[in-house]
């Protein structure tokens, strides 16, 4: 049984969320501040994170990089505010999705599901996959550690960044669409819409910039795996 910690300062908001998760299946524990799920992760992690961004104490862009220091647990956003800059700033700092409320308490079971599922497809995957390192010019990814390395440095991935860099590696002779990108790494329809996908690619990037490894933008379509 998967465990998700919930942080929402809002009682109905979080007996809403936690109520919802609970008939799926999940054990869900809540908190009402950021600051509390933290102190309990640090001595008990669990398979997925869900944030208010608005919390008294440390907010959820704070939490989310104090988790992130030490974890690659996938993290959701919830906020009352939508813009750009916020959006940025969570996924920036390494949250896995965002979710703008008011929203729909299925929607967000549903995006639950898809960010879960996908986790554990990948892991069944690397675990039956049996070639270990997979290697593209100066980049490789071990399936089994998860471990991605420029030359034997290191990088820091978050879940959702090394699914989809995997995925490039998987299909490096093809174009892939956004709405590829969503139905496959995310697990969402293409009528459902999601920043994360740009996002994520702009984070990987930026941790890719100095690598002969690239992901080229193919216009007005999606995106291609390419050399420098």
């Amino acid at each position: 049984m998967n465990m998700i910690y919930l942080a929402e300062d809002e009682t109905a908001i979080r007996e809403t969320i936690i109520s919802f998760l609970s008939s799926e299946g999940y054990q869900v524990i809540g908190f009402e501040n950021g600051d509390a799920l933290y102190d309990q992760f640090t001595k008990q992690s669990c398979d997925l994170v869900i944030l208010d961004v608005n919390m008294p104490g440390n907010n959820g862009f704070e939490i989310t990089k104090k988790i992130r220091q030490n974890s690659i647990v996938p993290i959701l956003l919830l906020t009352a505010r939508d813009s750009d800059l916020d959006y940025a700033t969570g996924i920036n700092l390494g949250s896995d999705d965002y979710f703008t409320k008011p929203f729909s308490a299925i929607a967000l079971v549903m995006r639950v599901k898809a960010l879960l599922r996908r986790v554990e497809m990948d892991q069944k995957a690397n675990d039956s996959n049996p070639k270990e390192i997979d290697q593209n010019g100066d980049l490789s990814i071990n399936r089994k550690t998860l471990e991605v390395k420029i030359n034997d440095q290191t990088i820091d991935l978050t879940p959702m960044e090394y699914q989809v860099l995997c995925y490039f590696f998987d299909h490096k002779e093809k174009a892939i669409s956004r709405d590829e990108l969503l139905n496959n790494v995310w697990g969402y329809s293409k009528e459902v819409e999601t920043r994360a996908c740009d996002d994520t690619i702009r984070r990987l990037r930026k941790k890719l910039e100095h690598s002969q490894v690239q992901i080229e933008t193919i216009w007005g379509f999606g995106f291609k795996l390419g050399m420098k």
